[in-house]
């Protein structure tokens, strides 16, 4: 369904259009004259208007055109003019219109296959923009080890419906391959596929980055901008580390969870999207709504239905296989014929506690892939990297793993904690807390 503006002074134009598009499923609203029009599109944003280019009063079709167009660039414009003024309808199609249509219509058939042809358009303009691409392979969930199963269950029961996911684990775990997977699981996998990492994003961009905004919000918006939202719309958006999200858009992202509908920054116009919620954290949000960290209604929204992703070290099946498909990518952009493991290699990989998990084996591996000589990496090419192959120790709870971990990163990135926590997979915020709980300097 889309949202479709009709614009003509001739009452029996205007029902004539809008009644054959609602037909055909479409949300229509209509408009009388071109000032009637400009106040629809700064209420609300469409996805097609379609206006007559000769109207009486102060503004024509071609003043509306242009409004339109400079206020909502991303809007399909279709124009109606009379039979013998196609000259008309060229200039506005300079202007930016779509296309056009003549006078006297030959009936809804014709009106709905441009409508749909603009449609397309816009769809396929939308997948251009958006930052994710939707046809990349994407790497097994997991290689056949059993603690798997429930997951790959899980994904495959509520993949085919609507409902939001929260993934729940810790960093590296595979919790955007989880993500993209239910998305091409779903009944939209031709959508745009949009991700936000909560806690890449500076706070004060953040709202922008999500909501998009429109031409003079704020010191340098010379022009209105699209949100990751926007972009998502017929898709599914993931909120990663939607645990590093400050209160104030928490409020303002539950109205839109809600009520599919939210203003850009800085703008008044209502814009509706229809976008599956997939959001990821490695935080106890249940915790932070009980605290009053997270709020507890945003956290019951995304809730509806969690998936917990193990770590790496409770999947004992599938470390060896997943190291030699990442292995194999490794020695691709490496430019490297293709590299193995000797026994020891996986002796050691398999003894490791992993507590950065996959993001964590990978560094590990190509590491060892850029030291080893020949084909084959051998145990000794992994023990040459201080600080990052953690062996579990009799008697060592992950308390003791994870503070290790971090006294790692901080020594290997010289106590930059921003690249800390990069190399760690956690948000800057995530780590500070960290650092004062495990009273680290």
């Amino acid at each position: 369904m889309a949202r479709i503006l009709v614009v003509d002074d001739e009452e029996g134009i205007r029902e004539f259009l809008a009644d054959a598009l609602a037909d055909d499923g479409h949300d229509v609203t209509q408009a009388a004259d071109g000032l009637a029009a400009l106040q629809c599109l700064h209420e609300r944003a469409f996805d097609v208007m379609i206006t007559d280019l000769r109207m009486p009063g102060a503004l024509d079709g071609v003043d509306v055109l242009r409004k339109a167009r400079a206020d909502q660039p991303e809007l399909e414009v279709i124009v109606l003019t009379a039979h013998g003024s196609v000259d008309s309808a060229v200039d506005a199609m300079k202007l930016g219109a779509f296309d056009y249509l003549q006078k006297p219509l030959g009936g809804p058939a014709e009106l709905r296959l441009i409508v749909a042809r603009a449609l397309e358009r816009r769809r396929l303009l939308s997948l251009r923009d958006a930052v994710e691409r939707i046809d990349a392979p994407l790497p097994p969930l997991s290689y056949g080890d059993p603690v798997m199963t429930p997951v790959l269950r899980g994904i495959e029961k509520v993949a085919p419906t609507n409902a939001s996911v929260l993934l729940l684990g810790e960093s590296g775990t595979g919790k955007e391959v989880a993500a993209r997977t239910i998305h091409r699981q779903s009944r939209r996998p031709d959508g745009p596929f949009i991700a936000v990492n909560c806690a890449a994003i500076s706070d004060n961009l953040m709202e922008s980055e999500i909501f998009g905004h429109e031409k003079g919000a704020f010191t340098g918006a010379t022009a209105a901008r699209r949100g990751r939202l926007e972009l998502a719309d017929g898709g599914t958006l993931f909120l990663d580390e939607i645990g590093e999200l400050k209160l104030e858009l928490q409020a303002k992202l539950l109205r839109v969870v809600q009520e599919r509908r939210f203003e850009r920054v800085g703008g008044t116009r209502t814009i509706e999207v229809d976008v599956r919620w997939i959001a990821a954290t490695n935080r106890d949000l249940e915790a932070l709504a009980r605290t009053g960290q997270f709020r507890e209604d945003l956290y019951h929204r995304l809730a509806v239905f969690p998936l917990r992703l193990p770590p790496l070290r409770e999947r004992a099946d599938d470390i060896a296989p997943l190291s030699e498909t990442l292995l194999a990518r490794i020695s691709a952009d490496l430019g490297r014929p293709p590299l193995r493991l000797d026994e020891d290699a996986v002796r050691r990989i398999r003894g490791a506690a992993w507590p950065g998990n996959v993001r964590e084996l990978a560094n590990a591996l190509e590491r060892a892939a850029i030291l080893a000589e020949g084909d084959l990496i051998r145990g000794a090419d992994l023990s040459l990297q201080p600080g990052r192959t953690v062996h579990v120790e009799e008697g060592k709870t992950m308390t003791h793993i994870e503070r290790d971990a971090i006294r790692a990163a901080l020594d290997e990135v010289g106590g930059n904690r921003r690249l800390a926590a990069e190399r760690l997979g956690i948000g800057v915020r995530t780590l500070y807390e960290k650092l004062k709980r495990y009273d680290i300097e």
